[in-house]
């Protein structure tokens, strides 16, 4: 299925005629409407089998395009970038950064997403945000969600193995990023304090071996670009930028090559 979605942005100068600023958090993203910065932020994520792109002014979506077909982003990527910049009336003189999603996840769809990233930014000189995956999943669901609730993002990594971590509502790292083989007593530490949101294309298989009345099991939470702009913005407000030159993707385990067994000659 090839998605597109646009929204279109409120003026970018609003005047504020308040005495007292609101706050908004967003998985630990607190900011006031007088302290954030401006930002055109370019946002990439190829970590699954989702190929997505987005384009936020200021923290707000105002494009997006993804396709969820499969492993196409070579194909898909740099015409899903250039589509939406010409659709947007913008080049890439115009972005203030380019945000990628670092994984973990696939090692290949990792790889096209931050080569393309770091083209960007070399080419435009402009800087290079990294967002976990995980965590961009996590901020996602953590942002609809409002009671307390472990929030446990997870990506498939074949077989019964998941890449995952624990996050509570605040965005507070509860447990690493790691490789879990899922088993019938996985997270039982943490299932027996409270209720543990589990979400993402890994989370279909684990439904079936974990049976606690306190796992909550998420349906129709992928990974997109979208996720990663309130994230990509606290980091660009804070100066958290990579050496566009020696950054790689978090692959979190090494890629193996496998060897047919027949060979065809």
């Amino acid at each position: 299925m090839l998605v597109a979605r646009f929204k279109s942005s409120e003026s970018n100068n609003p005047k504020i005629e308040v005495e007292s600023v609101p706050t908004f958090s967003i998985f630990n993203f607190q900011f006031s409407i007088f302290n954030c910065i401006m930002a055109l932020i370019l946002n990439i994520d190829t970590s699954t089998d989702v190929c997505s792109v987005a384009i936020a002014r200021d923290g707000n979506l105002i494009a997006l395009k993804e396709n969820d077909e499969g492993f196409n982003h070579s194909t898909l990527l740099g015409v899903y970038v250039d589509d939406l910049l010409k659709e947007n009336d913008l080049t890439a003189n115009d972005l203030d950064a380019v945000a990628v999603s670092m994984g973990p996840g696939s090692y290949t769809g990792l790889r096209i997403g931050v080569s393309l990233a770091k083209g960007i930014c070399f080419g435009a000189g402009k800087p290079l945000i990294a967002v976990s995956t995980l965590a961009a999943l996590a901020n996602a669901v953590a942002q609809r969600e409002g009671e307390e609730f472990f929030y446990c993002p997870m990506i498939d990594a074949r077989r019964m193995e998941v890449y995952t971590a624990i996050y509570d509502r605040e965005g507070n790292v509860v447990r690493d990023i790691h490789a879990e083989v899922i088993e019938e007593n996985s997270f039982a530490d943490l299932l027996s304090a409270r209720k543990v949101l589990f979400f993402g294309n890994g989370s279909d298989k684990v439904k079936e071996v974990l049976k606690h009345p306190n796992a909550v099991f998420i349906n129709g939470v992928s990974t997109s670009a979208a996720n990663m702009i309130g994230l990509a913005q606290q980091q660009f407000e804070i100066g958290k930028f990579e050496d566009v030159a020696y950054f790689e993707p978090f692959y979190l385990k090494d890629f193996v090559a496998t060897v047919p067994k027949r060979k065809v000659l």
